[in-house]
Parts: C-alpha cells; structure tokens; sequence
C-alpha cells in the first residue's frame, strides 16, 4: 500500500479558474496519517529528525497553548514530511493549476490547531513575496485531520483572486480579535460581495489554491485537533529578487542567495516536477504506509 499519485481533471481546472481554489479528497494515504501526526508531535517538539532546524518556527512546546501552531519548512527537519510535501505529483499539480512549465517548493507549513486555538487572519499569499520574480504562488493545503467549520478548517473567499492587486489592507496573521477584518476591507473596497467557501474535507484531502485567493481560518471551536500539511510553490524559473529581500519573508529565505547570482538554490528551494522530465535529484519518493 503506498499513496496514489494524484491526478489534476479538466473539471477541477475550470473550478480553480473560476474560483481561485478547488477542493479534493484523496491526496494522502490514510495509513500514513498516524505517522503524520507523530512526525507533527516530534517537530513541535523542537526534535528535528534529521538534525537541521526548520526555517521558521512559531510554536514549540510550552508555548501559548490559544494559539495556532506554525512551524515553516518542516521538511528540512523531517524525512516523512519532506517525502509528501515533495512529491512529484503535486508539483505538477500545481504548476498545472498556476499555468508554469514547473514547479519548486518555496516553503512548506505546518498548521495545528487544537481544540480552543485561536483564528489565522485572512490575507493572500503573494502579497509576502516581494523577494522573488515572478511574484507568484500556488499552494497545496493537506488536511490530516477531519476538517469542519467549527473545527476552524480554511476558508476561501470564492473568486478573490481575480480581485485587483495592490494596496491590500495590513493583516494581522496570529490570533487577531477579526480574523476576517482584512477581507471585509478589501470586499469593501473593490465594491464585491462575499462568497465564503470553507474546506470541510476528510483526512487526507484537502485544496488548492491560488496565490492571490484571500484565505484564512477561525477559532477551532469544535472537539477534536485540525492539523494541515501546506506546500506553497512558485514557477520552477523563479529567481531572487533583491530589492524585496528586506520586506514580507524575504529576511529568511534571502539568506540563501549567492552575492553574484540571483537563481535560487535548489538545495533550499527543490524542483518537484518540470514538463520536460527534470525533478531535482535525490528528492525522496512517496512513502508507504504498510
């Protein structure tokens, strides 16, 4: 038993355009999701399988148990997250999606939201991507766990991404007082009516979304833990982007730049598929849950 390669239809691109996500069951196994979850245990943790640290942690254990836990680029620190969030198949899911020739893996998440965890307030992700060109993203969101509104699952903001671009409202990302504040904003703003779309999907399903679809989530009310598995991906032709190093996460991810080349390392940013057959070497491949 091993985890099916997902396969993009017609009918989920028309969705994906016409909404800017499209919801789907089946991308995982669900005999690794017990495995997943104890991989989630060790890294919040702060125990790092493979001895190199993730590149942004927010939550490690003992911290402020009301909000939201988040650990980015967890699959430098574990090979049983590297091996789903590098998956061939999905990267040419999204490049598909997106309209790329291929595509590389920017920076994965890991999400847990126990019972009685704060909201993520609704923002679009490429408004932090100042620090490469083009300005883009696609993103791949894994639930490992049931997911319901009351659980505090993801919700998109139907057709957003079509929305203009620019002078977007600030967002306040951790448990604000309205995590819906922002896009009440912008709606308001662009003269658009709301069309809330929430990701209520079995374990081991989940969506893709566009890098402009506004999106966020809300106190898990409910009774049992949402964790998520994300990997957010850009064009395999992304490059640096200089000027934008010091603004959105551009801090953390520029530090791998060479001074005398803008192409973005594949040690730190791996291709996952390209049109032409080209997956950076020695990339794991799905596991098997037997």
């Amino acid at each position: 038993m091993g985890t099916a390669p997902f396969t993009l239809t017609d009918d989920q691109q028309a969705d994906f355009d016409a909404d800017g996500f499209v919801l789907v069951e089946g991308l995982l196994d669900p005999g690794l999701l017990d495995l997943l979850h104890e991989a989630f245990d060790r890294v919040f943790r702060g125990e790092f399988a493979t001895g190199v640290a993730p590149d942004e942690v927010n939550w490690q254990e003992g911290d402020d148990p009301t909000l939201t836990r988040q650990v980015c680029n967890g699959w430098r620190a574990d090979p049983l997250i590297a091996s789903i969030v590098l998956r061939a198949d999905l990267g040419e899911a999204l490049a598909r999606l997106a309209g790329w020739s291929g595509a590389r893996i920017v920076q994965d998440n890991l999400l847990w939201k126990p019972v009685g965890a704060r909201s993520l307030g609704f923002h679009r992700d490429n408004g932090y991507l100042p620090w490469y060109r083009p300005r883009e993203m696609a993103t791949c969101w894994i639930a490992l766990d049931d997911t319901s509104s009351a659980g505090g699952t993801v919700e998109f903001a139907r057709g957003s991404h079509r929305w203009p671009i620019g002078d977007d409202p600030d967002v306040e990302f951790h448990a604000p007082a309205d995590h819906r504040a922002p896009l009440v904003e912008a709606s308001t703003a662009h003269g658009v009516d709301l069309d809330l779309a929430p990701v209520e999907v079995p374990a081991g399903g989940g969506s893709f979304h566009h890098g402009w679809t506004w999106h966020g989530s809300g106190p898990n009310t409910g009774d049992a833990h949402r964790r998520a598995l994300v990997l957010h991906c850009a064009t395999s032709e992304t490059r640096y982007h200089r000027p934008g190093f010091g603004e959105g996460n551009g801090p953390v991810y520029s530090r791998y730049a060479a001074p005398d080349d803008d192409a973005m390392p594949e040690a730190h940013f791996p291709i996952l598929w390209r049109e032409d057959g080209y997956r950076t070497p020695g990339l794991p491949e799905p596991p098997s849950a037997s």
